[in-house]
């Protein structure tokens, strides 16, 4: 544990806001700054910072904690990292602290590395023949196999697993880095076994996973196998050849299907290529995309799978700052075909001549139907608006209004007047839908109770938890009048339960309290529930007579106990001293 007062002086040169406009262009506004949230798309600011509290919170996606949680979200690290990284931020020398997950990480990182390095030996031994003929079949060059790092995982069970051990380290970090997994009898095995070994780095260079694919179609297991989530990878944040694309100079960045698509598209001189970790586009992939692009054009197969992901990548992409193409590929399934058929210059002119976002929709939806016919006409008009509806500028709506008229023979006013209409309803939809989280985000929103507990008299009772707590984070004095009443065994909400106790352990040592002072302890659900209870009473009084409701309210909801708040007579006793020792 790293000592609290080194935390609160961290905390303490720490300002929040200093930090996150690091990352997040924020506007003063009155006693808080807004801007939109780093950890879910929005084109409306709904994150919010109060300097006050030294806390955040994202109406919109429910992010929420101090300075330490921030960083820990926004770099994805664990707790001690993130101590770490405001501590050189703040010139501060580093806390003595036993920290066994930093050392593991460090471990993982270093076995991914001495992982990579046996796999791309053995893409050059005998054994590995099978492995250069596959990469070499793709049209890879040697030059392309060496830069990505490809290699071959041997058939077998333990070599992979043998040789990392004979370096020195253990099975449980052989399994926390999964390269290697537990039998049912209780043994261990290579987890990746004949396969062609596509190594996953992060920006920095660091090897944080693998992906296999399988060389003989009999072999069990699908045709690519992945390294499972780790201490170091996380899919949804990651992007394949993001490290080597970020090197360029042009902003304009391909996105692909797969791993072996953008390998191809960087032998082919096209150096921003990368590609999704995982089954499909996150949220998570666009915002770190959005820091290195300004275009993104998507190159997504040809086949039904491929057209589902695009529409997807363009709903994401939809509500990021970045400009969306579409690429059409004809004549070939993927780019890497495309390219060996008809050479990157070709590839070139295709690139320049990508249709935006809007286009490529109205083009699948004109595709669906006849419009020669009066109803494939009124189909395709219909599908149409709804595309337009959505995200539209005035002279965007004009052109492709006139398009319309052009393509179905209805009259332009009447296609206007359509699109108006259809405009119009989604914005009811939208204030609806802001109304319902607005409501949400009120006294009972996100209550969660259990289920035997349930009606309204639990949600005030859970109500009055949340309340006691903000109460006690704004004016550590309340410890006083709710200590002796009222236990946090006894909460409905044990996350809430948890918080409050150690608000009045601490408060009895005297230890200074703030929402920091809870973080390293408590899951990062909790967190963001106090964050939102503070922010919803940031400009809210709450009152010694407030305290007392509440108290009153939670001891009402409890079994008649021989002791007040669950603790003995000497108990509170001692507790009730030391609180008179700190005021004194």
């Amino acid at each position: 544990m790293i000592p609290r007062d080194y935390i609160t002086e961290l905390v303490q040169r720490s300002d929040i806001v200093d930090v996150v406009q690091s990352y997040v262009q924020l506007r003063h506004r009155g006693r808080t700054h807004t801007g939109l949230c780093p950890f879910h798309n929005e084109k409306t600011p709904s994150f919010v910072v109060y300097p006050e509290t030294q806390s955040f919170y994202c109406f919109g996606c429910g992010a929420g904690g101090d300075v330490i949680t921030f960083i820990k979200k926004i770099n994805n690290v664990d707790y001690i990292e993130a101590v770490k990284f405001l501590a050189g931020r703040a010139g501060m020398a580093l806390p003595e602290e036993d920290d066994q997950t930093g050392r593991l990480r460090s471990r993982i990182i270093s076995i991914n590395k001495d992982a990579a390095r046996f796999y791309f030996s053995r893409l050059n031994s005998d054994a590995g023949r099978v492995g250069r003929a596959y990469w070499r079949g793709r049209g890879l060059s040697d030059a392309t196999i060496k830069r990505f790092g490809l290699g071959y995982a041997p058939d077998s069970f333990r070599e992979t697993r043998d040789h990392l051990k004979s370096l020195g380290y253990t099975e449980d970090e052989l399994l926390a880095a999964g390269l290697i997994k537990r039998s049912e009898k209780g043994g261990t095995f290579d987890f990746f076994r004949h396969r062609v070994m596509i190594p996953i780095f992060d920006l920095r260079g660091n090897v944080i996973a693998f992906s296999g694919r399988k060389l003989d179609p009999e072999q069990p297991g699908g045709k690519y196998v992945n390294s499972p989530e780790t201490l170091v990878y996380k899919k949804s944040r990651t992007l394949f050849a993001l490290n080597f694309a970020k090197k360029s100079q042009t902003r304009r960045y391909i996105l692909c299907e797969g791993n072996l698509d953008a390998i191809s598209m960087h032998q082919a001189g096209f150096t921003t290529a990368v590609a999704g970790c995982g089954t499909a586009l996150t949220a998570e992939q666009v915002k770190i995309l959005s820091e290195y692009a300004d275009e993104v054009v998507l190159c997504y197969d040809s086949d039904e799978a491929g057209q589902k992901a695009t529409r997807r990548a363009i709903s994401l992409l939809s509500a990021s700052p970045l400009k969306i193409s579409v690429l059409n590929i004809p004549d070939a399934k993927d780019p890497d075909e495309f390219i060996k058929k008809f050479g990157a210059e070709r590839f070139e002119m295709l690139l320049n001549g990508s249709n935006n976002a809007i286009e490529y929709e109205l083009l699948q939806a004109k595709g669906k139907y006849d419009i020669a016919t009066p109803d494939g006409r009124l189909n395709y008009i219909k599908d149409a608006i709804g595309v337009l509806a959505g995200r539209i500028t005035p002279t965007e709506r004009d052109v492709y209004a006139g398009r319309l008229a052009e393509e179905t023979d209805v009259a332009k006013p009447a296609i206007l007047n359509q699109l108006d209409a259809a405009i119009r309803a989604r914005g009811r939809r939208a204030e609806k839908e802001r109304e319902r989280r607005l409501l949400e985000e009120g006294a009972g929103g996100r209550i969660n109770v259990p289920y035997s507990q349930g009606g309204q008299k639990a949600l005030g009772v859970a109500f009055a938890e949340q309340q006691l707590v903000a109460a006690i984070l704004k004016n550590p004095d309340y410890i006083r009048l709710a200590a002796p009443r009222v236990s946090g065994g006894t909460f409905l909400d044990a996350g809430l339960g948890r918080a409050y106790t150690l608000l009045c352990e601490k408060g009895a040592k005297g230890e200074y309290l703030d929402l920091s002072a809870l973080s390293e302890e408590l899951p990062e659900e909790t967190v963001s529930l106090i964050s939102r209870v503070l922010a919803q009473n940031y400009d809210i009084g709450l009152s010694a007579q407030d305290v007392e409701l509440y108290l009153d309210r939670i001891e009402h909801s409890q079994p008649v106990s021989s002791t007040a708040g669950g603790r003995t007579a000497a108990e509170l006793a001692d507790y009730l001293q030391a609180l008179k020792n700190k005021k004194t």
